[in-house]
């Protein structure tokens, strides 16, 4: 007998329909499995048998062939066990067939019949929805990932027994118990409870993000600085506090340059406070990069925190970018919509940082196989940290830096031009003196950030006049020339005084259009309509620093 259930396969951030076909005929017992299956789908056989033993059904005691179709598509993961398993009870008479129409399902089973979560269950969703499924089935752990699409039914199960009690209530109980939608669009998906009865989660732990909470607690990874405020004050630093605003008004990316103990990392961390909370849309989009990656929260079921990524200097290029067989996201896509930080810069290899080149232009990262190619977006904002050379003391006042000249050279030749070139801001960071630090403990409120230099709302403002005045609602750091011409507003004498400056500086014609839009930052910043000499100087100080001087 032959029978059939639908599931999905990953393929990027793509979810690919997945045929499971399974036929009994007569022979030896043995299931065999086809299609190219990875490893973790040949071990299913074993999962498959003791689930079924273990929740009260017969194992089939003839030849089983198991087809993942197409056959062409290279499948991986464990999330074929629930549609073979529910294909098999079809197939052998314990299961109305007809029940499995149009249903799809994703799911690994334990030995004892559990439903355990896997990844990318919100691209299976996606492709779900679009396909006009009946229903999705998933584990209890990925329901509210699932119900964040819309339009979909979802079933939620703790194992095997309920969910089959569901389905043998015929092929309409499903529809007749279809959640109701919240007033964001979601589902309430539908949970089993352990008698087997249908459940409705609680639908407030599904409304969308907001500006109350959209920093919430729902991050992927702890931050300290939630719990103690005031743990996240910057002590001084008035350049770099700029330099922040600006990178979280304009997108731009951000490099800074300083002796250990000067603030670089603290800094770089209050940057994803700074930007706006994230609309649903990106909500949605950075959730299912971490679902592919298998780094989403099962609790909460949407990101709705900035992430910020910190991946070590000794991350290889596909830990960095993504890559693999079936290729995963790596720390930069997964720091889409955020901050990705690079401490230590000049000890990343160097091969390493030059793939960096062409996504931090794009926003997207392209990776090519043999038999496939997929994309992982990848708008970040990078931030980067580095000492000014390897003892880490060049330039400081009370410390004598013990590296030759030719050290210093090598150092940051590590760094190529075309990468700086694509540093916006980049800034010189000097130590703070005692006395400074003294102050600050014993007047917390001098210590700020919001007290002088821009602010959130600042930020936020400026990023609304951005989105009304940009082509497509883009940041200043992705205008195009044409466009950053026209959106400029800057009278002759600006422009001239521009001219002058890259010839002076002997700035690239890159460098040269990135201290415009820096320029233009700091007008929307002000809300001015027009970039004045005045931001002009105050963006070339941003590229003032000679990090090759070998004085």
């Amino acid at each position: 007998m032959l029978a059939r259930c639908q599931s999905a396969s990953l393929l990027g951030l793509e979810a690919r329909p997945v045929t499971v076909e399974v036929d009994l005929a007569p022979g030896l017992p043995g299931l065999q499995l086809v299609g190219l299956p990875d490893t973790a789908i040949q071990e299913s056989r074993e999962r498959v048998r003791a689930a079924l033993r273990n929740s009260g059904f017969r194992g089939p005691l003839v030849r089983v062939v198991v087809n993942l179709a197409p056959a062409d598509l290279r499948k991986e993961g464990p999330a074929f066990d629930l549609p073979i398993a529910l294909a098999l009870l079809a197939a052998s008479g314990q299961l109305d067939a007809p029940l499995l129409k149009n249903l799809w399902c994703a799911g690994e089973l334990g030995l004892d019949g559990s439903l355990r979560p896997c990844r990318g269950i919100l691209a299976v969703a996606c492709l779900a929805a679009d396909q006009g499924a009946r229903a999705l089935v998933v584990p209890d752990s990925n329901a509210k990932e699932a119900a964040l699409v819309p339009k979909l039914t979802v079933v939620s199960a703790s194992g095997l027994q309920q969910l089959v009690s569901l389905l043998k209530q015929g092929p309409d109980a499903i529809p007749a118990q279809q959640a109701s939608r919240t007033s964001a669009g979601q589902n309430t998906p539908i949970a089993l409870a352990s008698g087997g009865r249908p459940t409705k989660h609680d639908p407030s732990q599904h409304r969308p993000p907001t500006g109350d909470d959209a920093n919430g607690p729902n991050s992927n990874e702890h931050d300290p600085d939630h719990d103690n405020p005031s743990q996240s004050l910057i002590v001084g630093q008035p350049l770099a506090r700029t330099a922040l605003a600006l990178a979280a008004a304009g997108g731009h990316h951000l490099l800074m340059v300083g002796p250990p103990g000067c603030g670089k990392t603290l800094l770089s961390r209050q940057l994803p406070k700074l930007l706006p909370p994230l609309s649903r849309q990106e909500a949605l989009e950075v959730s299912r990069v971490h679902s592919i990656a298998g780094v989403l929260a099962a609790a909460e079921g949407l990101v709705r925190q900035r992430p910020f990524r910190a991946p070590h200097h000794s991350c290889s290029v596909a830990a960095l970018l993504g890559g693999g067989a079936m290729p995963r996201p790596g720390e930069l896509s997964l720091a889409h919509g955020g901050v990705l930080f690079l401490d230590e810069l000049a000890e990343f290899p160097r091969r390493v940082l030059d793939q960096l080149r062409q996504p931090l232009e794009e926003g997207v990262l392209l990776l090519s196989r043999a038999r496939m190619k997929c994309q992982f977006p990848c708008r970040v904002t990078l931030v980067a940290a580095t000492n000014p050379c390897p003892c880490g003391w060049h330039g400081d006042a009370d410390h004598a830096c013990r590296c030759t000249a030719l050290q210093r050279q090598r150092y940051w030749a590590r760094l190529s031009g075309p990468l700086l070139d694509r540093l916006d801001l980049q800034l010189r960071l000097e130590r703070l003196s005692s006395s400074d630090i003294r102050a600050s403990l014993c007047s917390p409120a001098m210590t700020n950030p919001s007290d002088d230099g821009p602010t959130p709302d600042h930020i936020a403002l400026a990023r609304q006049r951005m989105a009304a005045r940009n082509p497509n609602g883009c940041l200043n750091a992705e205008l195009s020339g044409l466009a950053l011409g026209e959106s400029a507003g800057g009278d002759s004498a600006v422009l001239e005084r521009w001219e002058q400056a890259v010839r002076q500086r002997k700035l690239s014609a890159r460098s040269g259009l990135r201290v415009l839009r820096v320029a233009r930052t700091l007008a929307d910043l002000r809300d001015q309509a027009s970039i004045s000499q005045g931001d002009l100087a105050e963006a070339l100080c941003f590229r003032s620093f000679d990090h090759t001087s070998k004085d």
